[in-house]
């Protein structure tokens, strides 16, 4: 399959607009790939576009998608037939008893009408999936659906992968769930099934961790968007090197941010692929003779294993350093205001090892405040009035992430529970058995969530939200 044809239109193609030239591009690529690829490509797109929509869903939208592309594409068809089914489909879409799938939004889209409401349901976007729940079943399972109903066990996993690893660039997750696919109808009619599995699994495992990876960092980008996403590779990259300077870290941060600002949407196969092992080039510059950790990280024996490891170390413990200050109006106000924001984000950052999700949360709005202050008739009497108090509030939102998260990072999974407990117990000594045990059951699943260093900043952010008053 030429995939990159393929996803070229694919990329237009989301509820088919129904323009003329989109459609010889669609007619075309039908005729180029025949309907059994066209189809299975489909339903990674859909699964994909569409990661809370059940199976069904995702195989009825897929099935009327051929057909419809079948119809109208075929020799004497009605002029008028793509606008007119692509119409329907949308139309059907809005029915209280629809068969497809829906995303967050489509009530309002489908108060609009024509190529208005097909524009709107094409712009429409879920949230990352912030916690995958694909397993892989074993070989004995794999082999046993496969042979059962080939076609089925192909659809099942396309659609079971994608609503998972749906933010990993779609070439990747196109490339990587047909060599998945290839492997299992090989390895299932080969002799020796467990053989065959270990050898190619092997074979496909670079691409396997380049697709997980890139999912994980661009659903954290696709949260974030570009500008806070770059302040929290500044934060995390200063909280597991806090020895190194600035000048060290923020152009790592910039590099990362730039990658998956090109990548995660490129319709390019190799585009993480070339950036991300020459962005690990650069963190082995720059860190790996300030940071202990960086430096075994960078003797790794691939780029994506020194990538991952990079990626999986956690916070070092803060040197002692004196209390950062908020910068001053003339820092924020003055040109070049990004770099006072981006130093005093660095030496906060250093000097704790609480979670980047807490440290972002409460970083926003406090750059937003003074930013304001930029804009008022006197800047510094507005910072003088302003920063007591956001000072206040920072110190205040890091404390609680100290409490949210103590003893967390620093003891195994048990331990931290019965930590915990003792904790709670002091500060509750009347509290019943039963109501203490259910705050330390939750405490303790948000602390596996949201106190490690790549905690899901979606689920977290409304997590926090929760703790408003931490015991």
């Amino acid at each position: 399959i030429e995939t990159k044809r393929f996803l070229f239109l694919f990329c237009l193609f989301f509820w088919i607009l129904g323009r003329e030239y989109e459609k010889d591009k669609v007619c075309k690529e039908l005729i180029n790939f025949g309907k059994d690829d066209f189809t299975a490509l489909s339903m990674v797109l859909y699964s994909r576009k569409f990661p809370s929509g059940t199976f069904e869903q995702i195989s009825h939208l897929v099935k009327e998608v051929v057909s419809l592309t079948e119809a109208c594409c075929a020799e004497g068809a009605d002029p008028d037939c793509y606008d007119n089914r692509t119409s329907a489909l949308s139309a059907k879409s809005c029915e209280s008893d629809s068969p497809f799938p829906v995303h967050p939004g489509t009530a309002e889209c489908c108060t609009q009408e024509g190529l208005e409401r097909k524009l709107c349901m094409a712009a429409l976007k879920h949230q990352p999936q912030e916690f995958p729940t694909y397993v892989e079943p074993s070989n004995d399972e794999i082999c046993e659906a496969f042979r059962k109903d080939p076609k089925e066990f192909a659809n099942q996993f396309m659609y079971e992968y994608s609503i998972n690893y749906g933010q990993a660039p779609l070439p990747l997750l196109v490339s990587y769930t047909k060599s998945y696919l290839s492997m299992v109808g090989s390895c299932c009619t080969s002799s020796s099934p467990t053989v065959c599995f270990l050898k190619e699994r092997l074979q496909i495992k670079h691409l396997s961790l380049l697709t997980i990876m890139s999912n994980r960092i661009c659903s954290q980008y696709a949260a974030y968007e570009k500008e806070k996403s770059r302040l929290s590779h500044l934060i995390k990259l200063a909280q597991k090197a806090p020895t190194a300077n600035l000048e060290d870290v923020l152009p790592l941060a910039e590099d990362v941010t730039t990658i998956l600002s090109k990548c995660c949407g490129s319709t390019s196969e190799d585009c993480m692929a070339k950036e991300l092992p020459e962005h690990t080039v650069k963190i082995c510059d720059n860190l790996s003779t300030k940071n202990d950790k960086f430096r075994d990280c960078c003797q790794e024996r691939t780029p994506m294993d020194i990538f991952m490891c990079v990626y999986f170390t956690p916070a070092t413990q803060p040197p002692e350093l004196p209390e950062v200050e908020l910068p001053t109006s003339k820092d924020v106000c003055g040109k070049g205001n990004t770099k006072a924001m981006d130093r005093y984000t660095f030496e906060l950052s250093r000097r704790t090892d609480v979670p980047e999700v807490f440290l972002s949360k409460i970083l926003e709005p406090t750059f937003k405040s003074l930013g304001e202050c930029c804009d008022s008739k006197d800047p510094a009497v507005c910072f003088d009035a302003k920063v007591p108090q956001l000072k206040a509030e920072l110190s205040s939102f890091i404390d609680k992430g100290h409490e949210l998260c103590a003893d967390y990072s620093e003891n195994t999974f048990t331990e931290y529970k019965k930590k915990l407990t003792e904790r709670l117990r002091a500060k509750l000594p009347d509290a019943p058995d039963t109501e203490l045990e259910e705050l330390v059951n939750k405490r303790s699943d948000f602390a596996s969530k949201c106190c490690s260093i790549n905690s899901p900043p979606l689920y977290c952010d409304a997590e926090v939200r929760r703790f408003d008053n931490p015991l």
